[in-house]
Parts: structure tokens; sequence; C-alpha cells
């Protein structure tokens, strides 16, 4: 049988690490870019090609894509604040560089996106692929949109074969939506925006890993792009519940969305020249405010994509993974 190599940018983090782990165990040779130093013993273990480089400088991943079947591009900045310039630098132009070193190479090149490539701050419920999308002046959201961007033209100009994939919010051990909101639940609290009465809109990192594999290798995928969003009928005023009950602490108090929204656009302002953290951004208001319960229907009907993990299954591995490693001080 023959034997397919995939790259993996990204492949330290939280779903790559997961992809991995998920490629390895269906046979495909895995290579693996990682910056110089970062820990990539996990990867080691799986036989995978470890490969340094960093995707802002082209000449450090020149041939990374040689021998290469299928690209699955994760590297990029995963956060809700920074300045506008280093999201560019860190997914669009990351993108570009990749894009120019593989588009002649790779079969496929998937490219992992957000659903919040289609405009932060507002109701996303019922959105297809087809929809429109514009940008909202949220750097995470505008940055992946104009790398959206940039593989589409790549198709256009070179023929490239791509798919991309928009995840809702990813959940699972080591996500941000878990290690983050534990760390602002001890530290200040996490407050409920308009009650959190809008869906959480998440999905399994299983159940996308799920996606990401047929995403890479059905015919029906090619030139496509998909959201990929659990069948789970969760609140934001749920989920936190769930994760505060963990850590013994509840959700604080509620914020109208619109007094949310004008005050991280204030703290946003005020501790931008000090290179830190805001205690509150547009990027985390805008996805707990609103419903961002996209249409998954396209990843079903042509991909065979289903929600295979449960809620309940996804919140007590998060549970295990918290105990072992949160709340024994392990990072």
């Amino acid at each position: 049988m023959f034997e397919r190599t995939v790259l993996v940018t990204g492949a330290g983090g939280f779903i790559g690490s997961f992809l991995c782990r998920r490629l390895s165990a269906d046979g495909f040779r895995i290579r693996a870019l990682a910056f110089p130093g970062e820990n990539m013993e996990h990867l080691q273990a799986l036989g995978a090609d470890i490969r340094t480089g960093d995707l802002t400088k082209p000449a450090t991943i020149k041939g990374i894509a040689d021998g290469v079947d299928i690209a699955y591009h994760l590297a990029g900045r995963v956060t809700d604040w920074g300045p506008k310039k280093v999201f560019e630098e860190a997914i669009v132009d990351a993108t570009r560089n990749l894009v120019a070193e593989a588009a002649c190479k790779v079969q496929r090149f998937v490219y992992i996106s957000s659903f919040c490539a289609c405009g932060m701050g507002r109701h996303l419920k019922g959105m297809t692929e087809d929809g429109q999308m514009f940008k909202t002046g949220i750097p995470y959201g505008d940055a992946k949109l104009d790398a959206e961007a940039v593989v589409m033209d790549y198709h256009r100009k070179k023929g490239m074969t791509y798919t991309i994939v928009r995840p809702a919010n990813v959940i699972g051990p080591g996500s941000i939506w878990v290690r983050d909101v534990f760390e602002r639940l001890h530290v200040s609290g996490v407050p409920l925006i308009d009650h959190g009465r809008y869906s959480a809109s998440l999905v399994s990192v299983e159940n996308l890993v799920d996606g990401l594999v047929l995403a890479g290798t059905r015919e029906e995928a090619k030139n496509r792009a998909y959201f990929f969003r659990d069948d789970w009928d969760v609140t934001w005023a749920h989920y936190l519940s769930d994760l505060g009950a963990i850590a013994g602490k509840r959700p604080s108090f509620s914020v109208p969305f619109r007094a949310a929204w004008l005050g991280a656009a204030v703290v946003e302002r005020i501790y931008a020249p000090f290179h830190a953290r805001p205690p509150a951004t547009r990027a985390a208001v805008a996805i707990m405010g609103r419903d961002m319960d996209v249409d998954n229907s396209r990843a079903k009907a042509e991909l065979g994509w289903k929600t295979r993990v449960t809620y309940e299954q996804a919140m007590k591995t998060i549970e295990a993974w918290v105990r072992s490693e949160l709340f024994t001080g392990k990072k």
C-alpha cells in the first residue's frame, strides 16, 4: 500500500498534536515543522520527520514540502490580543511563504482557518460556507480571512488544490478555551456576556481531527471550504459552569454585549502601548456574546463527517487533563 507523506505545521500545538497522532495511527508518514528549540518529544515518539524553521523567514523552510503529498497548515497566532502587525506576520505572511514553497509540490494544501474569518462581532447562526465574509477590525479574524485569500489566489494562479477548514471553538486538553479560562477563573473571574445565553459553538478536538483527515483525503473536499461545529446544545453559561465546577469557581457576573464590546475596545487601547494582555478583548466578547452556530451541513453531506465524541465525553477528558496538568502545577 502506498504510504503518503503529510506535512503538518504547528505540529507541536494543541490541534497539531492530536492530528499527528491520528495521522500516524492511520499509516501516514509525518513531517513536522517546529520552531528551533520547541519540544517535540511526543512527535519523535511517533517517528515523525521533524524539521525546524520559521514560516516568516522563507529561507528557513526551503524544501519543507519536497516529497510531501498533503500539507496541513495549522501554525499561526492563536490568541485574542496583540498588535495587528504580529497577527499579519504570523498568519498572513507565514501562509504566503508556505504556499509559495508548497504550491507546485503537494497534492492538497489544507489550510486551517477559523469561523472567526467570517466577521467577528455579529451573529453567524445558520451561515453557510458561501455566506458573505468581511473584516471587522479584530486582528485575528481579519488575518485569517486574508490568509484564506492567499490560498485561493494560489489556486487561481498556480492551480494548487486546496481545502479550507473553519473550525468553531475547539475544546480539549490544552485548548485555549480550557487553559485560558481556568487561568482567568482563578485570577479575576470570567464574566458571562448577556447571561451566557448564546451557544458556545464548540467542537471537540477529536471530532475536528476526524474532519481534518477527511478534508485532506476526500475527493469531494477539493477546492472547498468547510465549517466544523459539533451538534451540541451547550450555551456559554452551561460550558463555563461546567468548567467552573471542576475548578471550584463559577462565572462571576454578567455584562450586556454592547457594554462589554465598548469596554473591551477601551482597555485594548489602554494596554496596547505596554504590549500587555488587556483584561477584556473584543475578540473574546464577540465569540462569547454572539450566536456563532454556523451551518455544518456541508461537512456532513459531502464528507460524511459527524459529531462522534459527545459533550459529556469531551468534558470528562478535559477534567482528567485539568486535574493531572493544571492542578499539579505541570505545564
